[in-house]
């Protein structure tokens, strides 16, 4: 519970980010494997992810695997990620787009595109309300954005799991959301990377999918 408290309380670049030290390692593996030049980010929060991925992509960008990078985050309301965002680094626009939308609003798909180019090897990553209904919206809007090889992360299914709940009135349906997606003709197309779950402690059970076809 002390780690889970304490992943909840986390910085990056002076922002708020709320991920397992372990997680951020893993997201590092699988950029690395996939070599996406794009990251779309569904729920902002106050911008310390959106950052984090960022610099990862800048990163991969100087050891000339990706070209152009660019994070995409969609927030409902996204007035504390652009605040934390200009405290962070004034220049942020150019490297992140910020979209006020709703993953369960079709427009926001529309958005979305418009700014990813057909065909880029995209990160998807759902982190927004964590119930069933918004993370079934996520990956039935935004999995077809994945290219072969390439993941989707469905974060937090820790708020199923009673042992890393912190507090009662935490959300639930984020597993039950994969797993019946999953079940669907477009899931059939991503495989469950347990195996990814490396380091003993995750917020992301049965979250890594990588898509196979």
């Amino acid at each position: 519970m002390s780690r889970v408290h304490q992943s909840v309380q986390d910085f990056y670049a002076g922002a708020p980010l709320s991920k397992f030290p372990e997680d951020l390692r893993v997201y590092e593996h699988l950029i690395w494997e996939s070599n996406p030049s794009a990251v779309i980010e569904i729920g902002s929060y106050h911008g310390g992810s959106a950052l984090w991925f960022r610099d990862r992509l800048r990163t991969l960008a100087s050891y000339g695997r990706i070209r152009d990078p660019i994070v995409v985050s969609v927030e409902v309301e996204p007035e504390r990620a652009v605040k934390a965002l200009d405290a962070a680094d004034p220049h942020w626009p150019d490297s992140i787009k910020l979209i006020a939308g709703d993953v369960r609003d079709p427009t926001t798909i529309g958005k979305v595109a418009d700014l990813v180019p057909p065909g880029t090897q995209v990160l998807v990553t759902e982190d927004c309300a964590h119930v069933y209904e918004t993370t079934r919206a996520a990956l039935e809007g935004f999995a077809g954005f994945v290219q072969p090889g390439g993941y989707f992360v469905v974060e937090d299914g820790c708020v199923d799991i009673d042992e890393l709940r912190l507090h009662d009135d935490w959300p639930r349906g984020v597993l039950q959301a994969v797993r019946d997606w999953l079940r669907t003709d477009p899931g059939y197309q991503f495989c469950v990377r347990r195996d990814l779950e490396l380091y003993g402690l995750t917020s992301n059970p049965e979250g890594f999918l990588q898509r196979l076809r």
